[in-house]
């Protein structure tokens, strides 16, 4: 991994179900770092000023902040908005100011606000399965189902920014099930997230054996998400993150439909290095704010 000898950087990877704050000046020197529950904002919030108050007093002061967060979130630093979640499926944290807070307590630094996913997406691109590559996309499949993009090496945003788990999806041929989103129902996060899983079969995820017929649709949900964002914007690979994808039986299964899906319909390289899983694992997010605020410090 070659890694930016830098100065401090405060960084935060905000999640639905826990916050993961930590100060580092390279992915190998994460000085200190702390997990935290996702519960109310007020509760929550006051746990990372506290953890941000006591690592400055302990190391110093960071030359620079990098959140990366759950969405969806306004990124247009000219809004009144900016560094606030908005429309969140998370309830109780619509239009929770985030990044606020923390500059407030971290004092007048540099500071980036993107999603979790682009971020993790970005870190991968620097230290992991993405380094090289121009065009790539990422899915991270947890608590919800998030979509990162990144076209000829920028991450891509917008009126707002990538909310590809909730593209639309065809139903499994077998699936009754009517979806776990609060905005949609049935979009991809509806039918292929943590949540979905355990409420369709009363069982978490993790604790699912790995011939349940719970993967075999998993994978049919997955692979699709696969073939939209390839018909959409061509990646070059395609990194499949989060909880869920620990199990990893589900990569070789997914590969298979995608297969079926595109039909020989695109001229795509070997689908094992298509689509696979990420090279810095459940710290893809964290390592990625260290490099969003790297490249922030060094703009």
């Amino acid at each position: 991994m070659k890694e930016m000898s830098g100065r401090l950087i405060a960084v935060l990877e905000s999640g639905g179900t826990k916050m993961v704050a930590a100060l580092a000046s390279s992915p190998s020197d994460i000085l200190v770092r702390e997990r935290i529950p996702t519960t109310s904002p007020k509760e929550t919030m006051a746990h990372l000023v506290r953890f941000f108050l006591r690592a400055a007093t302990a190391h110093g002061r960071p030359d620079a902040l990098a959140v990366g967060t759950f969405g969806p979130a306004d990124l247009d630093r000219g809004s009144a908005g900016y560094g606030y979640i908005t429309s969140t499926p998370k309830e109780g944290w619509s239009q929770t100011d985030l990044l606020g807070p923390l500059r407030k307590v971290l004092g007048d630094i540099p500071a980036v606000f993107e999603t979790d996913v682009n971020a993790a997406l970005f870190g991968e691109s620097i230290w992991g399965a993405t380094k090289g590559l121009k065009n790539a996309a990422y899915f991270t499949v947890g608590t919800g189902i998030g979509g990162g993009l990144m076209i000829d090496g920028d991450l891509v945003h917008g009126s707002g920014h990538p909310e590809m788990g909730h593209m639309r999806v065809s139903r499994h041929p077998d699936d009754n099930f009517r979806g776990t989103c609060s905005f949609h129902r049935d979009c991809l996060e509806g039918m292929a997230s943590g949540p979905a899983v355990e409420e369709r079969w009363g069982i978490p995820a993790a604790e699912l054996p790995r011939d349940h017929p719970a993967w075999e649709m998993e994978a049919w949900y997955l692979a699709q998400a696969c073939v939209n964002v390839l018909m959409i914007a061509p990646p070059e690979r395609i990194v499949l993150g989060g909880g869920v994808m620990h199990q990893e039986q589900l990569f070789p299964m997914v590969r298979e439909k995608l297969a079926g899906l595109l039909n020989g319909y695109l001229q795509l390289p070997d689908l094992e290095n298509l689509v696979g899983p990420p090279e810095l694992g459940d710290d893809a997010g964290l390592l990625g704010c260290v490099a969003l605020g790297q490249k922030l410090i060094q703009a």
